[in-house]
């Protein structure tokens, strides 16, 4: 009979899952205490690969800083990006072109799409499907071209700038995204076939995992994990910024709160995140891509904050300013650090084979955690 979770009985085991890489999803230790294969505690240990990201900031000018953050959450590096660009032009009052904002949002998205196929990859490998990941791969593969004809990267792109984005798309942009869109909505149901509808997948996710709506807004959970629950919390929706409000797009909810519904709400994301790219790709305004900004920006003294919606939730930065050339302080509020704080709580009293499911419906990317 399993003891009240958190004290160590006679026949536990205590066994360490990582840091080695990868660890289930990134360098990530685990410390698990074991009733049999019933999972009594988890305990995750941190700090293999932190950089203290946020001192890092605080010694770079407001133009630099803004791309240390496409270190953290890697498959989010656009959308951090865009988060820092968005606070430092609250403090100066800086207006970006509409031309600036439209390029930002076809390519959040475009990020938001192919993070999720990552995961999809990742969450089949995790259950025991290696297929899928190569499907994912497949159309993650041609947005990562998109990606490194207009940027100049294909995963940490440091392409926007306070006032708007650093180059003009390229010539093939609209062409090569067309092209995308045909192509995805051509596999997206395959997708379906493949996993979602997989007897074995649905048994292994359904009921497993499970979070209130209540305990994972206490826990300060965001993204598909808390819109899992049933609680309305997309960024793009509550508080629209870089002209999400002029978009049409459903933002996407389950109920269940359990790894299923998580799960969910990631696949039909990808749906909506392509409605919104071809909304936009067709109408893109004419004009600047960026405003003029001066070569060297100072912040007037004060507090400012800002928070888009990442692939894995909200991401909010908060500056301090003293009016210098670098912030007094900067804090990075990222979503997956609180995301894992919930896993305990999601898998005590789960066997263990639960627990790796769940936390491949946690979408963890560990730097975003770990900074």
């Amino acid at each position: 009979m399993i003891e009240e979770v958190g004290t160590t009985t006679e026949g536990d085991l205590i066994i360490n899952v990582g840091p080695q890489h990868p660890s289930t999803h990134g360098v990530l230790h685990l410390v698990i205490t074991l009733n049999g294969e019933t999972v009594k505690k988890v305990e995750p240990h941190l700090g293999y690969i932190h950089r203290s990201i946020e001192k890092m900031c605080e010694s770079l000018s407001y133009r630099q800083f803004i791309y240390v953050t496409s270190r953290m959450d890697y498959l989010s590096s656009h959308i951090n990006n865009q988060g820092c660009a968005l606070v430092v032009e609250k403090g100066l009052q800086i207006e970006v072109p509409e031309r600036g904002k439209v390029i930002r949002v076809l390519m959040a998205e475009l990020t938001r799409i192919a993070s999720h196929l990552l995961w999809w990859g990742a969450m089949g490998m995790d259950i025991g499907a290696f297929t899928p990941f190569f499907h994912a791969f497949r159309e993650r593969e041609a947005i990562n071209d998109i990606m490194e004809e207009t940027c100049g990267a294909r995963l940490t792109m440091n392409y926007v700038v306070p006032g708007g984005v650093m180059a003009d798309i390229h010539p093939n942009f609209q062409k090569k995204v067309n092209e995308f869109i045909k192509l995805l909505k051509s596999k997206i149901d395959e997708y379906y076939i493949l996993l979602t509808g997989n007897i074995i997948l649905q048994e292994r996710l359904k009921g497993v995992g499970v979070i209130s709506a209540e305990d994972a807004i206490n826990f300060g959970c965001s993204g598909p994990v808390v819109r899992a629950c049933g609680v309305k919390s997309d960024i793009r929706k509550i508080a629209p910024y870089d002209g999400y409000e002029k978009v049409k797009f459903d933002e996407v909810f389950e109920t269940a709160g359990d790894s299923f519904a998580r799960y969910m709400v990631r696949m039909n994301e990808i749906r909506q995140s392509l409605s919104i790219v071809e909304q936009l790709i067709d109408n893109i305004p004419e004009g600047e891509f960026q405003a003029k900004t001066k070569a060297v920006l100072k912040l007037p003294k004060g507090e400012f904050y800002s928070r888009v919606e990442t692939a894995r939730g909200e991401f909010g930065v908060y500056i301090i300013s003293e009016g210098g050339l670098t912030p007094y302080r900067i804090k990075f509020r990222s979503p997956g650090f609180s995301n894992l704080a919930a896993l305990h709580h999601m898998v005590k009293g789960s066997k263990i084979a639960d627990m790796v499911a769940t936390m491949g419906t946690l979408d963890l990317v560990i730097p975003d955690i770990d900074r």
